[in-house]
């Protein structure tokens, strides 16, 4: 079954292209790494709240891809964080699509 992890975080707004940038770095070394990764959003609430949602195949794959991430095989995670804070995280699936 298909699922989002949704990244919820505050960012100054002055780093707006910078996060950009970097999250694009970012899902690139992931979808060369690691299967799975259907599409990325990256949204903006407002001109500090923004959405970061990745549609993954399975939850085996996303929650390979964050492990890896947490123990810093990722350095491009690292560097796009770096300029979010109060980041929430969550894993959803997803029941119904039309």
């Amino acid at each position: 079954m298909a699922v989002l992890r949704i990244d919820r975080f505050v960012i100054n707004p002055r780093d707006a292209a910078e996060l950009i940038n970097r999250r694009n770095a970012l899902v690139a070394a992931v979808r060369d790494a690691v299967p799975g990764l259907l599409e990325s959003r990256l949204v903006k609430v407002d001109e500090s709240h923004w959405i970061d949602m990745w549609r993954w195949d399975t939850r085996v794959n996303a929650q390979a891809a964050a492990s890896r991430a947490q123990a810093g095989g990722f350095p491009q995670a690292a560097a796009a964080f770096e300029l979010a804070r109060d980041v929430v995280t969550e894993f959803t699936e997803i029941v119904d699509e039309r």
